[in-house]
């Protein structure tokens, strides 16, 4: 037998395969990489699915908890169509800048909404300024106010939203309840809070792949 294959070189042939070469989304990961922002984007087999699963839910209004270099924001944009908006929030304002350059590069700029500044702050204002409810949350920031931004995901919904958490696994170490991580206990405790939450019905879901060993949870607002 051969040498084994490894997780990146299965992403990599499922992402030439299904996803293909985006000059966009490219110039995306480049700008991102010369702006030295962290490497820490979804994968471009996630950020498809991202978009797969907003056109399936026909969402046509989207919140983004944590831009960085805006990635999956033109992902999530495209998904939304013409007529809809993607506002997304980050804390960094170098990151903003960034993300506000690749999203104009992709010809997004008049749907998606960049927010600069900590999200905890932005949230309650949008909750004031617009009533229409997202359809579709996906939740990628800081993992130790996840359960915060759970609680704004479901405040600023209706029936049918979608959420999405990202980076719950943590490479395997959200199984254990003794582990002195933040992020391994804030990932235990927003996890907790969608199975103890009625208005949800929820899942998560390993993966491994370019990104290490990782997953997310998923779930439905029920009511």
């Amino acid at each position: 037998m051969g040498n084994e294959p490894d997780w990146a070189e299965v992403d990599s042939y499922l992402v030439s395969t299904l996803v293909g070469a985006d000059p966009d989304l490219d110039a995306a990961l480049a700008a991102n990489a010369e702006a030295s922002l962290p490497p820490i984007d979804v994968a471009p087999n996630q950020g498809k699915l991202l978009n797969l699963l907003a056109r399936m839910v026909l969402a046509r209004n989207v919140l983004e908890i944590g831009t960085l270099g805006g990635y999956s924001t033109i992902w999530l944009a495209r998904a939304v169509g013409a007529s809809g908006r993607v506002v997304t929030l980050e804390f960094e304002p170098a990151h903003a800048e960034v993300a506000a350059a690749n999203v104009k590069r992709a010809g997004l700029e008049d749907r998606v909404d960049i927010r600069v500044g900590a999200a905890l702050d932005n949230l309650p204002l949008i909750a004031k300024e617009d009533s229409t409810p997202f359809d579709l949350v996906f939740i990628d920031a800081d993992k130790e106010n996840n359960t915060e931004y759970l609680k704004w995901a479901l405040a600023l919904s209706h029936t049918g939203t979608v959420v999405i958490v990202d980076n719950v696994v943590r490479g395997g170490h959200v199984s254990n309840p003794t582990l002195d991580d933040e992020r391994v206990k804030a990932s235990r405790e927003v996890l907790e809070a969608i199975a103890a939450e009625p208005r949800l019905d929820g899942t998560a879901i390993q993966t491994v792949g370019s990104k290490g060993w990782d997953g997310f949870a998923i779930a439905v607002v029920t009511e």
